[in-house]
């Protein structure tokens, strides 16, 4: 088997925690970046549960492309499904990606499964904002989460209005 790609709309990008020979700006059409799962472990608990990032069906998201070695599949793929599908709230999905000089190539993504009973749904966002603010979890602040979030997405050059826009709102 060839190399692959691996998609990251979120800390994926600044941390990706696999070995890669190339990364390359993309963008995946039919999904959006969305805090849009319950987090009931890192960020939240089952009683106060926060949100985190997942892709969710509509729009378009600007992240990042990490193309691998096809010798190392195994070894990244067991690694991404034991980071992402902890709780089976993502689905692994081969999906097509358009690369920042527009070629297209096919990519390893994370979706939201939105059957899941962590999927929060679309919210808007003042809802994102009020669950976000006050939820703390193993891995600490949810507040910390969606700041550092947006400050490694604008460090990127990669804007998100809505996800800023619930980072003004909590910062308030």
């Amino acid at each position: 088997m060839g190399d692959f790609w691996v998609f990251g709309y979120g800390s994926l990008m600044w941390r990706p925690g696999f070995a890669h020979i190339e990364t390359r700006r993309a963008r995946l059409m039919g999904f959006r970046r969305s805090l849009c799962i319950r987090s009931w472990v890192h960020r939240g608990t089952e009683q106060r549960p926060g949100l985190v990032l997942g892709l969710d069906r509509g729009g378009s998201c600007v992240g990042l492309a990490f193309r691998v070695p096809g010798d190392l599949r195994d070894e990244v793929l067991a690694y991404l499904r034991d980071r992402e599908l902890v709780t089976s709230v993502y689905l692994e999905r081969l999906l097509a990606i358009q690369l920042d000089q527009g070629e297209k190539v096919e990519a390893v993504c994370y979706i939201a499964d939105r059957k899941h009973r962590q999927y929060a749904g679309n919210l808007d966002a003042a809802h994102a904002a009020e669950i976000v603010t006050g939820a703390v979890g193993q891995s600490g602040r949810n507040e910390d989460y969606l700041l550092s979030t947006v400050e490694h997405l604008q460090a990127l050059g990669i804007r998100d209005h809505w996800l800023e826009e619930v980072a003004r709102l909590v910062g308030k």
